[in-house]
């Protein structure tokens, strides 16, 4: 397995482009995912607060014993501690740590101005490396960008071969904003990842359907964080810098775009998100 690629955010700092997510992860499947996707050579890790697992993931950080500064640690606000003081001071402490690599805001939910004011504040403090957001649509973005002091470096949104999202992805790179994609696999639809292209390439390569679609994000330019408790899907779900889809690949899979997404933000949805409040994590 050779080395993972990086992509520079747009203050300089380097991200991996292949990282892990806890998604629906419980502690304890959190902690032992991390800590065998950091022995399979991951140095990316994404969470967030309503995962209610980031106390696992600062453990797995110390057990892996790999040197914080080689983990870029991913996390997010939730809606209901936007209007919290001290909502990231009680992050880095479920992290077990002091700095956060990028913080997002999680959802376009309640005042996301406040919680961005605040990840803004955490930055100049040198709390956190760099900010973002999380589900916003580009008017949303364009919001932030209108009252923003540090501009966001990363939009995490649903992305993958049936939504492919060219409108946003062309207006987030005039912005020079990163796209990260979670639902990289489509929410495992069984019809994209059986789609017969990549079971042909899967293949030609010797690869599988996940990861030809893994390695066409990645040559794309989306950071992906495919989330899994089975330690030999973390493993294959990285085995992806060992070969590389040709130009005319990539052309074929951008023509299965459907625009078809798996999650639809409602305002009954946002609402909802802005009253929830995470339970404490053991």
């Amino acid at each position: 397995m050779s080395n993972q690629l990086y992509v520079k955010l747009n203050n300089g700092v380097e991200m991996p482009m292949a990282g892990i997510g806890t998604f629906l992860l419980s502690p304890q499947e959190a902690e032992a995912s991390c800590i065998s996707a950091l022995q399979d050579g991951y140095r990316l890790i994404d969470t967030a607060n309503a995962y209610v697992n980031e106390k696992a993931v600062g453990r797995a950080m110390k057990k892996s014993g790999i040197a914080r500064e080689e983990i870029f640690l991913e996390t997010k606000l939730w809606p209901s501690f936007y209007n919290d003081v001290d909502a990231v001071e009680k992050t880095l402490q479920r992290l077990d740590t002091d700095t956060i690599d990028l913080l997002l805001i999680h959802q376009p939910a309640g005042n996301y101005i406040a919680g961005y004011r605040l990840m803004e504040q955490a930055y100049k403090a040198g709390k956190v490396r760099a900010i973002g957001l999380s589900n916003f649509n580009e008017e949303q973005i364009r919001e932030i960008l209108s009252v923003c002091e540090v501009r966001p470096a990363v939009l995490q949104t649903e992305i993958h071969p049936y939504s492919q999202e060219k409108g946003l992805k062309e207006f987030l790179s005039k912005e020079d904003i990163v796209i990260q994609a979670w639902y990289p696999l489509g929410h495992g639809d069984a019809a994209l990842l059986q789609e017969p292209f990549f079971a042909k390439l899967a293949e030609k390569y010797g690869k599988s359907n996940a990861q030809i679609i893994l390695r066409w994000h990645i040559q794309a330019g989306n950071v992906v964080i495919p989330g899994s408790k089975n330690p030999e899907h973390i493993r294959a779900n990285f085995d992806l810098f060992d070969f590389e889809l040709t130009a005319e690949e990539m052309q074929e899979i951008q023509k299965l775009n459907k625009d078809k997404r798996y999650y639809t933000s409602t305002p009954e949805l946002l609402k909802s998100y802005a009253e929830m409040v995470p339970p404490v994590e053991a």
